[in-house]
């Protein structure tokens, strides 16, 4: 009897924090999966869970350069193709500019031209950043967002633009099916604890006990979806009919000095909170209007920030070797 041959799926950018949960959830789903990531923010360690599973291939690989042949020779096999692949912490992206750029716009280009010729369906990650510092709150969809184009935010905000305006000419063109989801700030296990990311920030912070950065007065606002609701939500977005852009993120909204309460009442410590300037167009509000994903997947979180912080806390302490006590001490 022959054996059965499984839909193959791509995640680019599948070494990192939410691609490499990603990648679980397909090999769960019963897809093989080929990670393709350059490894130069992603952690080899959220590999760890990963290699040696059945159907599972890690390619290192950068997708600004042509794909390779492990990857294209695979085109009648494809089916799905999930685009995760560029920095998306502020110093990271801002660390080589340039290359955010063209990992976005270059790297999108070219798993565009494979979907095409694979007749896979493409989803792109983009991002709450093409709302910028946003004049209407909660952001939907169909707002235009209030970007700098020239400031040092941009080559993520504006690489995420064109990558979207790439996306939907590929399919008014009938060259590519494409899905595009407009993520919120996620958090969870496998983030990079010196990321430089809000979350990771303060849990690690607190738990070393070093000082505790706000940056501004603490009044800025975010939502924070845990990390296996955003992976459900990019597969439900992946296996719709949604022609549109659509949020997905957590409509709950938190001050960062809110959140800061949350983690010290799961992270006791003696560490001080000391104030910095808020970086350049940093958003002062950020909270997604999910109707459309509501609407469209019948997504919508599932897990509250007093339930997935502890989990975060807890997965940063192991990562860091600390006890909770410690932190404390």
């Amino acid at each position: 009897m022959a054996a059965t041959i499984k839909p193959l799926a791509l995640v680019a950018g599948g070494a990192g924090f939410i691609g490499s949960h990603l990648c679980l959830a397909l090999l769960a789903q019963g897809y093989d999966v080929i990670c393709l990531d350059s490894l130069q923010t992603a952690r080899p360690s959220n590999l760890g869970s990963l290699e040696g599973r059945p159907g599972f291939r890690f390619v290192q690989h950068d997708i600004v350069e042509a794909l390779p042949a492990t990857v294209t020779d695979e085109a009648g096999r494809l089916k799905r193709i999930y685009n995760l692949a560029c920095a998306a912490s502020p110093p990271q992206y801002q660390a080589d500019p340039e290359h955010t750029m063209l990992t976005n716009v270059v790297g999108t280009s070219n798993l565009l031209r494979l979907a095409e010729k694979s007749g896979a369906r493409l989803l792109l990650t983009s991002t709450s950043e093409v709302y910028g510092d946003p004049e209407v709150h909660p952001q939907r969809e169909d707002y235009r967002g209030w970007t700098s184009c020239i400031g040092p935010r941009a080559c993520y905000d504006e690489g995420k633009r064109a990558a979207e305006a790439l996306c939907f000419d590929f399919q008014r063109m009938k060259r590519a099916e494409v899905r595009v989801a407009r993520i919120f700030n996620t958090y969870g296990p496998q983030m990079d604890p010196e990321d430089g990311r809000v979350v990771s920030n303060l849990i690690c912070q607190a738990l070393s006990g070093e000082d505790i950065t706000i940056y501004g007065d603490g009044s800025q606002t975010r939502s924070f979806c845990y990390v296996s609701d955003m992976v459900d939500g990019l597969i439900a977005l992946m296996e719709s009919d949604a022609q549109e852009p659509v949020n997905l993120g957590n409509p709950d909204e938190f001050t960062i000095l809110e959140l800061l309460e949350h983690i010290l009442a799961i992270v006791p410590t003696n560490a001080r909170v000391v104030h910095q300037p808020l970086p350049q167009d940093d958003p002062r509000r950020r909270r997604p209007d999910i109707g459309r994903a509501k609407a469209l997947l019948g997504w919508e979180p599932k897990v509250k920030l007093d339930q997935g912080l502890p989990l975060a806390a807890s997965w940063f302490a192991a990562e860091l070797g600390i006890t909770r006590a410690a932190a404390a001490a």
